[in-house]
């Protein structure tokens, strides 16, 4: 049976991150700086370069891989929970190459922005913590 919680919008933030930084160090500094535990992310722009991931069911971890050329950020989408005390954004981010070729994956530290415009709206209602899921091994919700 799912598990969930009717949320409450709280607040919306929306802006552009700095060019040259990391991708995910900015968002999770939004998070941090606006004290959102519990959120959503969506993003557009350019990356000079990025590093996604993969999960690997099988063995339980992370495969990651580099893309070192500039790319259009088709979408990124995600969302912002506690881990350790601390925010943390989960994104998912889809991109593009000069000829149009997309490819995806786990967004990862590594992606350095070339343009960003963003949007993360904070929610009220029940904590989500991530902790430890022993059938997946990732760090997933406990509500």
């Amino acid at each position: 049976m799912p598990t969930y919680h009717e949320l409450q919008p709280r607040q919306v933030f929306m802006g552009k991150l700095n060019h040259g930084a990391d991708l995910l160090e900015e968002l999770t500094e939004v998070s941090r700086e606006k004290n959102i535990s519990l959120g959503r992310v969506e993003a557009i722009g350019a990356v000079q370069k990025a590093r996604i991931g993969y999960y690997d069911q099988e063995n339980k971890e992370y495969l990651f891989f580099d893309l070192n050329t500039p790319m259009e950020m088709l979408n990124l989408t995600g969302n912002i929970s506690m881990r350790d005390g601390s925010p943390m954004v989960h994104a998912h981010i889809i991109l593009a190459d000069s000829q149009g070729r997309a490819c995806g994956g786990h967004l990862a530290p590594g992606t350095i922005i070339f343009a960003c415009e963003f949007i993360i709206q904070a929610f009220q209602g029940p904590s989500h913590q991530r902790t430890h899921d022993q059938t997946t091994g990732l760090p997933l919700w406990k509500t």
